[in-house]
């Protein structure tokens, strides 16, 4: 009797094993990075958030354009109504800081991403990365575009001589909203919980000026509360965008140390986000 031949197929040529026929690279940040990119555009709470943002900050600042003449700058920077959209249009900014990580974690996400790339630390990096460049481009370019329009509406000579610093300035305030959102990012991954990071971000944006203005009342108090007058977010984009008798508070502190108020604080957060997301399991 004929022995039965056998029906397997014949390996491939250089095929060893179970060894993939593909290469298969090391994962590096460059991969990190394209992943989270493709998060970002791929859901709608960043359209919304930074749609919400440039709207903001340009409708209402181009409605303060409107209202005012070519002597109402003789004394402010063109890009000066650019801050009254951003005292809104940050909130925006520090939503979308929040929802970066936790929106991963309503959703489980968060598992298949660390179960991907079991690098924690480097899909954090890429988080804040990608976060940062979006936030402050498009930060950057709202007040920019204020900042045009209004030199092109109330560019006149009764609006006085304008140098280029106030342009450096908008750029260091684009840097202080970036900042902000940054830290809300950290917060958000220490919370791991939407409505629970927005809360805390509005209550460190929102509750400073008037928490001050309590304190005043009480004389025994007024210390605290010039400490905390002086030192707060809307506070310090009036200094940092260069408006006279910002919010009538007296003895401001130096630019450089309400912007490295907030570095120091954000570094802080940030830090304690890379121990946290280390420690703690999904």
């Amino acid at each position: 009797m004929t022995p039965p031949t056998s029906t397997r197929p014949a390996p491939r040529p250089g095929a060893a094993g179970n060894t993939a026929p593909l290469p298969t690279p090391r994962p590096h940040l460059g991969h990190a990075l394209a992943s989270e990119w493709t998060k970002m555009i791929s859901v709608r709470s960043t359209l919304w958030t930074i749609g919400t943002l440039v709207v903001t900050v340009v409708g209402i600042g181009l409605a303060f354009v409107a209202q005012t003449s070519d002597e109402n700058y003789l004394n402010m920077p063109y890009t000066a109504p650019a801050l009254f959209g951003l005292l809104a249009g940050q909130l925006a900014v520090m939503v979308l800081g929040v929802l970066t990580i936790t929106s991963e974690y309503g959703t489980g996400l968060v598992r298949t991403t660390f179960g991907a790339a079991p690098d924690r630390h480097r899909v954090l990096t890429a988080k804040y990365l990608v976060f940062s460049a979006v936030a402050f481009l498009a930060v950057a370019g709202s007040v920019f575009l204020v900042g045009i329009m209004t030199a092109m509406v109330h560019g006149g000579p009764a609006s006085g001589p304008h140098d280029n610093g106030a342009w450096g300035s908008a750029l260091v305030v684009s840097v202080y909203v970036t900042l902000l959102g940054v830290l809300s990012l950290a917060i958000g991954t220490l919370v791991r919980h939407s409505a629970g990071g927005i809360s805390v971000m509005l209550g460190v944006v929102t509750l400073p000026p008037v928490i001050g203005a309590m304190l005043s009342v009480w004389e025994v108090s007024q210390p605290l509360s010039r400490l905390v007058l002086n030192y707060n977010a809307p506070v310090a984009l009036m200094q940092l965008f260069g408006m006279p008798g910002t919010g009538g508070v007296t003895d401001l502190p130096n630019k450089l140390i309400q912007m490295g108020l907030l570095i120091a604080v954000t570094g802080a957060a940030v830090a304690a986000s890379y121990v946290a997301v280390r420690r703690r399991d999904v």
